[in-house]
């Protein structure tokens, strides 16, 4: 690292790769736990960044503390050997869900926005994924620096698109006919539980390469405001799309209407940042299954993963993230609440 300022901006920009995903890129996500509870979602939108500044940089800096080089080693200090065990075993499943998500999303672009049917879009991404992950990981760390930020310069846009057409005052301030719910309550806490529990696998690592824990607070702080920022102008655009909840990609609606000059590279964008998604969590699959079971061929491996993924994917993609992502959030949120009273370890 030349520096500690250019370390923090390293870590920032790890931070937010990791957490924007397909449901991200698509919309899907920031619907589904915030936009879909009205002014109620913006409020919890303020929670969750405030959650993912202060906790997520927590994290790297316990995990620091414990000396913890992977996110296995980092639950165990957690939950303890026993049962951080078995935390493992979930998490374990849990990216095995998340992945079928990530497929199926990149199936559900090329049906609804390519005219190409689903299983197409499975069979492609399976393909390119299996070949990359063949090749090795290298380029993953490239798409991601590249995809990012034009990822994040287009949900600015969007919200200025938003704006600008109009109507938004009342858009924000709306409010859900059944009121404040539990699930409203409780969403902001289940969507940065899960984002933060599954981002463990890379931000670990991350921290105990960084070494150094003014870094990792200012990657923190960075990459927290960022994310929050990225989920407001996300909200901000998706209350403006009536009928939003219909939509599998509703981003792209949203920029197919707003500036369709930019639509086709806007669908290659999300399908870049879902691709990105899918080769890291199965590579974190891969290694995570190897040293569990020992001796088995790397291809093997691969082959079952991506048979198993596919079959889960084969669940429509709305239905399966609107079922999946909320059910990991809840079980997350033990994890959250860990973090959050563990007392951080000083640096000797």
């Amino acid at each position: 690292m030349q520096s500690k300022w250019s370390g923090s901006f390293q870590v920032a920009a790890v931070y937010v790769g990791t957490i924007v995903g397909a449901g991200f890129a698509t919309g899907k996500e920031i619907f589904e736990f915030f936009t879909r509870y009205g002014f109620y979602g913006f409020i919890g939108i303020l929670l969750a960044g405030y959650i993912f500044i202060f906790l997520g940089t927590k994290m790297m800096l316990l995990s620091l503390g414990a000396g913890a080089a992977t996110y296995e080693d980092f639950n165990r200090y957690l939950f303890g050997t026993k049962l951080g065990a078995f935390v493992n075993v979930i998490f374990l499943f849990m990216l095995l869900g998340v992945t079928s998500v990530m497929i199926s999303g990149a199936g559900a672009v090329f049906e609804e926005q390519l005219g190409f049917s689903k299983n197409t879009g499975v069979a492609a991404t399976i393909l390119l994924a299996f070949i990359v992950l063949l090749l090795g990981v290298k380029g993953l760390f490239a798409v991601n620096s590249f995809v990012v930020p034009i990822m994040i310069t287009f949900s600015f846009m969007l919200c200025f698109l938003s704006i600008k057409g109009g109507g938004l005052a009342d858009s924000f301030f709306k409010v859900p006919a059944e009121g404040l719910t539990w699930k409203s309550l409780l969403s902001p806490f289940a969507y940065t539980a899960f984002n933060l529990g599954l981002a463990q696998a890379v931000l670990v690592p991350v921290a105990k390469e960084i070494g150094n824990e003014q870094t990792i607070k200012r990657g923190g702080l960075l990459g927290g405001a960022f994310l929050a920022a990225i989920l407001i102008s996300g909200h901000f655009a998706l209350i403006s799309l009536p009928d939003a909840s219909i939509f599998e990609i509703p981003t792209a609606e949203l920029m197919k209407s707003g500036a369709s000059n930019l639509y086709w590279i806007f669908i290659l964008v999300i399908y870049g940042e879902i691709f990105s998604s899918v080769i890291g969590n199965i590579f974190g699959l891969q290694r995570q299954i190897g040293s569990t079971i020992g001796k088995v061929p790397d291809l093997f491996i691969l082959l079952s993963i991506f048979l198993i993924t596919y079959i889960i994917s084969r669940i429509e993609y709305g239905r399966l993230l609107g079922l999946l992502y909320p059910a990991f959030g809840y079980i997350c949120i033990l994890f959250l609440i860990l973090v959050w009273i563990k007392k951080e370890k000083k640096q000797t």
